[in-house]
């Protein structure tokens, strides 16, 4: 009951979980439970990691709670490049809304990229999200088409959805990834979050 529908794929759904740390600490009691009816003689071992675990999502989680509370709320849509969201912004108390659906490789059309630019005017959103996995150039096509109506929109950073960053660094984890997109959205949409993010480990902007 605490999965989204995939209108992409009727028998299943989306699969877009990460993005919720809250949900992703649910997920990973059931395979900490998993794992020690498979190796019982390990079962503290991974109870002890779970714990350790669901502590530093915890902690993730409130500072995204902070940060995303602090947009003013006629600022609170994230429109992205694909709807990757669905999740986080369920979590975090914000609207949605995407020039793609949740599959990567599907395309979008003159129609939808208008709409966008009509919401984005209307309500004075001062700025859009690329994807690490998605080209940017239709989000681009946003920016412009708010711009052509006077409305100035920020591109307000690439976020990571379907991949992390780059392997070695902080943002390559799971941690890193959503402590930049939590700090990116914030600040880009009018909110407040420190720039390198809350442990101050983001790489410099």
């Amino acid at each position: 009951a605490k999965l989204r529908a995939n209108p992409d794929y009727p028998d299943a759904a989306d699969p877009h979980v990460w993005m919720d740390p809250v949900l992703w600490a649910e997920a990973a009691g059931s395979i900490a439970e998993g794992l020690a009816r498979l190796i019982p003689d390990q079962a503290s071992v991974f109870a002890a990691n779970l714990a350790a675990l669901r502590t530093r999502l915890a902690a993730l989680h409130d500072y995204g709670a902070r940060a995303m509370a602090s947009i003013p709320p006629r600022q609170r849509l994230l429109v992205t490049a694909h709807d990757a969201f669905g999740y986080f912004a369920a979590r975090y108390g914000l609207e949605v809304d995407s020039i793609q659906g949740l599959s990567t490789e599907s395309e979008a059309n003159l129609a939808r990229i208008e709409a966008l630019v009509r919401g984005l005017v209307e309500r004075r959103i001062p700025a859009v999200f690329a994807e690490s996995s998605v080209p940017d150039r239709a989000v681009r096509a946003l920016i412009e088409g708010a711009g052509a109506r006077g409305q100035r929109v920020a591109l307000g950073g690439t976020l990571f959805s379907d991949s992390m960053g780059k392997p070695g660094t902080y943002e390559g984890t799971y941690h890193g990834m959503l402590d930049h997109n939590f700090t990116i959205i914030a600040r880009a949409l009018g909110g407040e979050a420190p720039a390198r993010g809350m442990l101050g480990r983001l790489a410099a902007s």
